[in-house]
């Protein structure tokens, strides 16, 4: 951190809420239906747990079967083990986290399913200087994909990242195709997107400019996707497959997703976690594509690529 820097938890905070109302008012406008219901809620109990947040959660629209957009600013005694296992030294701090988390099912196949947050912690010591990062990003998550959409959402997500240095972009698309990866499938969860944490090197200034970069891009990218495929027809078989897909997305959260575990293990509030899995979701035992099938394209699409350069084709 450079010296001259404050490190201001109140700027983030106001960003973070500014941003969960932009997104919540541009999904409303969407959908032209449903509209957020909101759950403003507190921690406070004998563990030293503090903060809260507010969740905001629309279900049964006309376009999003199901999206919630979660704020929270939680406070505690120590770091779990998700956040130190990377970092050890860290273990024994009292922290103070804030983010956004936010999830998109929507009802038509052919709408993918999107996921965005941004973070900063800051962990702090007696007598020691604090350690602080941000961390964020967001992905793609088709069932019936389009190369123009996926396209269109890495050049989001390659001009949010251009200001800040030609290595970026790459670097931290690369770190979402690692990252939001089934070990136990062998497969991507989606296209991929941007992906970072532990971001400190740049100074806070810098750093935090990034993660408004990220947030404000997010619709960006994603609206137009569903603008374009919202009002596209779509079959009962092809219903059935969104809804096998979307079990790969909750075996994600619940396996692997860092945000999940760290709300869960730092006794964060558990609906409010959870908010982002499907409200409907389907598994079959050992079930395989028919091999040429439009079900089948997805597995080969998912493949980790340069979207702005190679153009797979779309299902």
């Amino acid at each position: 951190m450079r010296a001259e820097e404050k490190i201001s938890t109140e700027e983030v905070r106001a960003y973070l809420l500014s941003l969960q109302k932009r997104i919540c008012s541009a999904l409303e406008a969407e959908d032209g239906v449903a509209r957020f219901e909101e759950d403003t809620w507190r921690r406070d109990d004998d563990f030293a747990l503090g903060g809260g947040g507010r969740t905001r959660v629309l279900a049964k629209g006309a376009v999003f079967e199901q999206a919630g957009v979660n704020f929270s600013h939680v406070t505690g005694p120590r770091l779990p083990p998700s956040a130190t296992a990377a970092r050890p030294e860290l273990e024994g701090r009292r922290f103070e986290a804030l983010g956004i988390s936010l999830v998109i099912h929507p009802q038509n196949p052919h709408v993918p399913t999107s996921h965005a947050n941004v973070r900063f912690f800051i962990a702090e010591k007696d007598g020691e200087a604090p350690a602080w990062w941000f961390g964020g990003g967001y992905d793609l998550t088709p069932y019936y994909p389009v190369a123009e959409d996926v396209v269109g959402w890495h050049e989001a997500a390659q001009s949010a990242c251009a200001p800040f240095g030609e290595d970026v972009y790459p670097k931290f698309k690369e770190w979402c195709d690692r990252y939001f990866y089934l070990k136990h499938r062998e497969e991507a969860r989606g296209v991929g997107g941007l992906f970072f944490d532990d971001l400190n090197e740049w100074g806070f200034g810098r750093s935090f400019e990034f993660l408004r970069a990220v947030g404000d891009s997010y619709l960006e990218a994603y609206l137009p996707i569903v603008r374009r495929r919202k009002s596209k027809e779509w079959t009962s078989r092809q219903r059935e497959f969104q809804l096998y897909r979307r079990g790969r997305y909750v075996e994600f959260n619940l396996v692997y997703d860092r945000g999940t575990l760290f709300g869960l293990q730092s006794g964060g509030r558990t609906e409010s976690i959870l908010m982002s899995l499907p409200p409907l979701v389907a598994w079959r035992y050992d079930w395989q594509p028919e091999p040429g099938s439009e079900e089948a394209v997805l597995y080969d699409f998912l493949q980790p690529r340069n979207w702005l350069e190679d153009n797979p084709g779309s299902a």
